[in-house]
């Protein structure tokens, strides 16, 4: 059973209607199963009968689904609403993304910068059969950790208080760190240039894989998504 719960709000909403609603849909998104209403109500501590509402009328805008045994899922229509947000992107970075994951037998993705946090927008992934770790659209961690933080960092100028591996990102065009989001897990990136909010691409593994091998092919992947955005 899910047991997420969503972090509140720091300050009070403009709307509490349209803020509930939104952070209903961010859990049913998190969860890694359909949740039940009961479930949902709990993650975001509201009323079961409040909670209901507000899922109906997310449910008539096909933003969540219901499945069996009166579970809620997340809707199809995110995926409408979320591939218009970045298609530029998408259309410049989807190929290259797909070249790379193939070529290093990865999965790779590209983060951008949502105030303080770094937000995964795109995946691809390799289509040979094995074991890799991978990453979902909508992932995120605070820009302050791993190598895709580091590396939008470095595309900002530089400052007193940069860390060590946004300085790698400025002299090499990519960056390393190691159980800094998850432990025991490596991400190699190399900032994205040329997109209207700062970005890069990344590749995470578990394992022994050479980050110097790695660093190079995620800058040149870089580079021609960049060219692409023109």
């Amino acid at each position: 059973m899910p047991n997420k719960t969503v972090k509140q709000r720091n300050s009070e909403p403009a709307s509490q209607t349209l803020d509930r609603g939104l952070r209903l849909l961010e859990a049913i998104a998190d969860a890694p199963e359909p949740v039940t209403t009961g479930q949902v109500a709990a993650m975001v501590g509201l009323h079961r009968s409040v909670a209901y509402r507000l899922l109906r009328t997310l449910e008539d805008h096909r933003l969540v689904r219901r499945e069996p045994g009166d579970r809620f899922a997340p809707g199809y229509r995110l995926a409408t609403l979320a591939r218009r947000a970045v298609n530029d992107l998408a259309t410049a970075a989807t190929g290259e993304l797909q070249a790379l994951a193939q070529a290093v037998d990865l999965a790779a993705f590209v983060m951008v910068r949502e105030g303080d946090e770094a937000i995964t927008v795109l995946v691809a992934e390799p289509t040979t059969p094995g074991t890799w770790f991978t990453q979902r659209v909508g992932s995120q961690h605070p820009i302050g950790r791993g190598a895709p933080g580091a590396a939008i960092a470095s595309l900002e100028p530089p400052g007193p208080a940069d860390r060590a591996a946004v300085r790698q990102a400025r002299e090499l065009g990519w960056t390393i760190s190691s159980g800094e989001v998850f432990e025991g897990v490596t991400s190699v990136a190399a900032p994205l240039p040329g997109y209207r909010t700062p970005a890069a691409v990344a590749v995470t593994f578990v394992g022994d894989l050479s980050p110097q091998e790695l660093g190079p092919r995620i800058a040149a992947t870089s580079a021609r998504i960049a060219r692409r955005l023109g």
